[in-house]
């Protein structure tokens, strides 16, 4: 991995055109290209052109880096080429956006248009990410799901919108294998139908026995016990 003194030098040379910058930008970012590929091994596209595909992303987010913003590149890179993957398998008939993920993409376009007009300014990532009970970077990659931005520095549709859209308060620990198992592990569970979905959030997430869980579902534990191995060894499956 590059330093981030490294990085930052070698994305101003390459926005100004050095090939050779790019060239060492990719290779000192293969191991966070290979930590995002491996989350996409096994859903019908090669590793090889994973691979590419996570490169085009890079490369789009050292085009819309800006640094005056002061959050890390590898922190903004991550959404881009998960983003650029995504997109291409979404397309290629790969993988699916969840009909919840876009729901909740589109509750939050409203509230940042609604918090807009009331405030006069767009929200921080932060403000979102607390107004709908999840983490940053998941704010990010929800929204994404529905409009995955060119640059998270993105402004507003109107001439005098001069403020920022996502990228203010990004978080700057560079966690992103954690930011990408979560944001699988989310859409997995949206995708489930409502009985299993309910069971694995009862058992995982509120920490209630399979005995107790039989109760509120109105089965026995027994059922409980079939569905929830049938399920989680599903998920595994498919998460890799």
């Amino acid at each position: 991995m590059l330093s981030e003194e490294e990085t930052l030098r070698c994305i101003r040379a390459a926005k100004a055109g050095d090939a050779a910058a790019k060239e060492t930008l990719l290779s000192g970012n293969v191991s966070l290209l290979k930590s995002i590929v491996r989350r996409y091994l096994g859903k019908g596209v090669e590793f090889d052109d994973l691979f590419q595909l996570a490169g085009i992303g890079l490369l789009k987010a050292v085009s819309g880096f800006d640094e005056s913003f002061g959050v890390r590149f590898s922190t903004y890179a991550v959404p881009m080429i998960a983003g650029e993957i995504k997109r291409f398998m979404r397309d290629d008939g790969s993988v699916k956006v969840s009909r919840a993920m876009k729901s909740t993409a589109k509750e939050m376009n409203r509230y940042i248009e609604d918090f807009t007009a009331e405030h006069g300014l767009a929200p921080t990532v932060a403000d979102i990410a607390a107004k709908f009970g999840m983490e940053e970077s998941e704010a990010v990659f929800v929204l994404g799901s529905s409009r995955m931005p060119v640059s998270i520095y993105e402004q507003g549709e109107y001439r005098d919108e001069k403020t920022q859209e996502l990228a203010d308060k990004l978080p700057s620990v560079d966690n992103q294998d954690d930011m990408i198992e979560k944001m699988q592990l989310r859409t997995a569970i949206e995708e489930l139908p409502e009985r299993e979905r309910k069971i694995i959030m009862l058992r995982y997430f509120r920490d209630m026995t399979q005995s107790e869980v039989a109760e509120v579902i109105g089965v026995s534990q027994v059922q409980i016990s079939r569905i929830e191995s049938r399920v989680v060894a599903e998920m595994k499956r498919r998460l890799g």
